[in-house]
């Protein structure tokens, strides 16, 4: 039997615990879960300190998009306390500058009390097609942009920008390691998902059917079985 083991997720940009609501129930039975606060800070070194410093001992690290950047950002900085790592619908590479671009004026239109714009124009990108019209996706991400609040978007848009390239640190990477990603992914596409798998010795790569960007939601059962598998194995 797996030796309990705490595990820590990270939610994505503009994404609250909601975002892991369907796999919690499962992983708590593997051992105690806890779901980050990533919205206090506006950089990721800072973000990653503060989680850091009310996390476990040693823990297994699970995070989505931006999670998967501060999961890089963690691994840097106390990679002795990470057991296990799953990266889920990331990417290792740093922002170009158009994507900088686009991430400030999301900021210009959530300052300026616009932020269901923003995501109105996001949500064709962040899902399958099929799910485009699928009620119960839409009430999640809308219900999770109004959780994280326009203080907290603001800041986790800043901390992505500046975030630093990560595939240089990839084959540091030692713990075990799951990368998953939906097969229609826009926004950080099976291709980066390889890329990080790649670069991780022995790093296990999933790819979720009919799944876009949010793939615990979209696809929560698949991915919590992918979950459960790697977290026991």
């Amino acid at each position: 039997m797996t030796e309990p083991i705490p595990i820590l997720l990270i939610p994505g940009l503009l994404c609250s615990p909601r975002l892991y609501a369907d796999q919690v129930p499962q992983l708590w039975r593997l051992g105690p879960v806890t779901i980050a606060d990533h919205t206090r800070d506006d950089s990721m070194s800072a973000i990653a300190r503060r989680i850091l410093a009310s996390a476990p001992p040693r823990f297994a690290l699970i995070g989505l998009s931006m999670g998967g950047y501060l999961s890089f950002e963690i691994m840097r900085q106390s990679p002795e306390r990470v057991a296990k790592l799953a990266l889920l619908d990331t990417s290792a590479r740093p922002d170009t500058p158009e994507q900088s671009e686009a991430r400030r004026a999301q900021i210009a239109l959530a300052v300026s009390g616009r932020l269901s714009e923003a995501l109105d124009a996001l949500f064709p990108r962040l899902v399958h097609p099929r799910h485009r019209s699928d009620e119960r996706v839409r009430q999640v991400l809308y219900q999770m942009s109004a959780e994280v609040g326009i203080e907290g978007f603001v800041r986790q848009q800043l901390a992505n920008i500046g975030r630093p390239d990560s595939r240089p640190g990839l084959s540091a990477i030692r713990c075990p390691t799951l990368v998953l990603v939906g097969d229609s992914d826009e926004l950080t596409p099976p291709d980066r998902a390889a890329e990080i798998a790649n670069g991780i010795a022995g790093a296990r790569l999933v790819t979720v059917p009919e799944s876009g960007h949010a793939s615990t939601v979209e696809q929560p059962e698949y991915v919590t079985q992918a979950l459960l598998e790697f977290l026991q194995a």
